[in-house]
């Protein structure tokens, strides 16, 4: 089987930041994997699952009007950067990579999607981030074996779980490269496909025509595709953006449209790391390929300075657009229903 994936690697003479990433398509063909999958049906596999919710979940959580029929499948990024770290996959014995999962990608990430729907995040033997250095060598075995862990949850979910429910699907980086093996596995022109509301995938390179029947989404309340951005400062970078941004898919997480410019005004919610959420905080630019975030509101302006590329903040800075919008594709969904 092969899988065409956009994924990311590291900037070379940035290696010790896990600040930089830059993405760009390429062929994974699947191998053997030497390894049996997790066993899903042990809940310690799991980091949310409608009977396992993290207690700051419990604090966030207000609005349960789509726990009843709809789900979210979310996918964290990748946490194993240290590049003195010799192992090229996660293992499940490491308490401090599980933890940071938990308490970085679900609490900062997965939380944007809270409110619309029976949550289920899995853990998963995540390739470490140097595999993208290495794609066509040991790095294309690491990423697939990950894959192995994702294929399995979801098909438990599927089997367990799912019973012809509408579902969201949503990651970042590398949780959307695994994203994109899925959907080519099981939704893309399969039957499946019927179910999906609609694919948040942030921080990853996609071209608009990635799938078949899985359209790139352009209006605010279309459902049955995906969108996708990647976030940058004020400016394109002109050594980046060139060669790993132009040309690729995007929308306007602002105005979930191709609208070029929105105001500070639209902007509706930045979940900052202390745990509060801050709208109209920057105006956006569409650009060819990417998302420039430009004159914070004080006091967040020195706080992002430093950076050219905003990887990182893909799904927090437009936290609360991300949960607004997906509640609007999902009536739009239920309503033609």
């Amino acid at each position: 089987m092969n899988y065409t994936i956009g994924f990311f690697s590291s900037q070379k003479q940035c290696k010790s930041s896990v600040r930089f990433y830059l993405f760009f398509p390429v062929i994974l063909v699947a191998q053997t994997v030497l390894s049996q999958p997790l066993d899903f049906r042990n809940t310690e596999n799991w980091l949310v699952l409608p009977e396992k919710s993290p207690e700051f979940f419990k604090e966030g959580f207000i609005d349960s009007t789509y726990l009843k029929s709809v789900d979210v499948f979310y996918i964290f990024p990748t946490i194993l950067v240290d590049y003195a770290d010799a192992r090229w996959n996660a293992e499940m014995s490491d308490i401090a990579w599980r933890d940071e999962a938990l308490e970085t990608a679900i609490r900062y990430q997965a939380s944007a999607w809270l409110e619309c729907g029976r949550m289920f995040a899995p853990y998963y033997r995540q390739a470490h981030l140097k595999a993208y250095d290495s794609i066509e060598g040991r790095g294309r075995t690491a990423l697939l074996f990950a894959y192995e862990d994702i294929r399995a949850a979801f098909q438990l979910y599927l089997e367990n779980y799912n019973h012809g429910r509408p579902f969201i699907l949503a990651g970042h980086s590398q949780g959307c490269t695994q994203l994109m093996l899925l959907i080519k596995e099981f939704i893309d022109e399969k039957p499946l496909a019927k179910q999906l509301i609609a694919a948040y995938m942030p921080g990853i390179g996609l071209n608009v025509n990635e799938f078949h029947s899985i359209p790139f989404m352009t209006k605010p309340n279309q459902y049955g595709g995906f969108v996708t951005w990647n976030t940058m400062n004020d400016q394109a970078d002109n050594d980046m953006y060139p060669l790993w941004y132009k040309g690729k898919a995007c929308i306007n997480p602002v105005s979930w449209d191709l609208t070029k410019f929105t105001s500070r005004s639209m902007h509706k919610g930045f979940y900052y790391m202390n745990e509060k959420c801050y709208d109209q905080v920057f105006e956006t630019e569409l650009i060819d390929g990417a998302i420039c975030v430009r004159n914070f509101r004080a006091p967040f302006k020195m706080a992002v300075k430093k950076y050219k590329n905003l990887h990182i903040g893909d799904i927090n800075l437009f936290w609360k657009d991300i949960s607004l919008n997906c509640k609007e594709r999902i009536k739009a969904y239920l309503s033609e229903l």
